[in-house]
């Protein structure tokens, strides 16, 4: 079946009618995606290439059996909103906005726990399932099925990745980017529980930066994974105390650094690269 989202899953995009959100939904319903709804406050009744446009999740869920939002609202915009959908009772909310305040990040990171809904993200490229459904900004016409799960924080790395394993013959089964900021939802080991349950994956490729312990945390679920994982940690000349591209990719200690993180996912097995283009060329090797 895939992870999160998949043919069943229906799809909401809160900010529809902004010029994003109208992007991303004219590419969701040309490539397939159940795309159902829409909501923007003071805009409901209208439509966007043939969707509906409503008030408040609340009634997008009610008509519609919303189980997936994307929120493309403005950053100042979207701890309501993401919390609209969470007390709506949507199980997968999808934050592909950058800049969201620290503060109201981990608010909605704490609430969305105690409600039981999966956030990915802030500062998301999102999630796709190739052929069944893509809650994200990476182009259908560039992915290829397959039973290769990749989880990582950067959707440019992730392109690289997979233009790379295609080149193989490889395809994938589910992408999910996590997001870049320094306080996200869904973590790596989230992930990677998911990919393990999934009759459709059968090894995994993990992409990670440096900042935080996220991919430390990873390796130790690692050890107890009957299937493969790969990989890759960018940063390697990344000097402390300097961000290197995504807000949370900062060095503020050893355990922050590519190399600690890489070291500490080969001592629980996986097969690790300190390059892309090595990455690819393991992966095409063992598999």
């Amino acid at each position: 079946m895939a992870i999160i989202v998949n043919q069943n899953t229906r799809v909401l995009i809160q900010g529809i009618t902004g010029t994003v959100g109208r992007d991303y939904a004219e590419r969701m319903l040309k490539h397939g995606t159940p795309l159902v709804a829409g909501v923007t406050p003071g805009k409901g009744g209208q439509n966007v290439f043939g969707v509906p446009v409503y008030n408040s999740v609340e009634d997008a869920v009610l008509e519609k059996k919303v189980d997936c939002s994307l929120v493309v609202v403005p950053a100042p915009f979207v701890k309501d909103a993401a919390l609209e959908a969470i007390d709506a009772g949507v199980k997968t909310v999808v934050i592909y906005t950058e800049g969201v305040p620290v503060h109201d990040a981990t608010y909605l990171v704490q609430y969305s726990r105690l409600k039981g809904t999966r956030i990915i993200g802030p500062n998301s490229a999102g999630v796709i399932s190739p052929g069944k459904c893509n809650v994200s900004d990476i182009n259908d016409e560039f992915v290829k099925a397959g039973s290769i799960g990749i989880v990582s924080k950067s959707g440019t790395m992730t392109y690289e990745v997979m233009n790379g394993i295609f080149q193989y013959g490889l395809g994938v089964s589910t992408v999910a980017c996590l997001g870049g900021d320094p306080i996200i939802g869904t973590r790596h080991v989230d992930i990677l529980k998911l990919f393990e349950k999934d009759n459709e994956t059968e090894a995994v490729i993990l992409l990670g930066e440096i900042g935080g312990t996220d991919e430390v945390e990873a390796a130790k679920y690692i050890k107890s994974m009957s299937k493969p994982v790969f990989a890759y940690i960018a940063g390697w000349a990344a000097p402390p105390g300097k961000r290197m591209g995504h807000a949370g990719a900062i060095i503020a200690g050893e355990k922050d650094t590519a190399l600690y993180k890489l070291n500490a996912l080969r001592e629980a097995g996986a097969f690790t690269s300190k390059t892309i283009k090595e990455l690819v060329k393991t992966i095409s090797d063992n598999l």
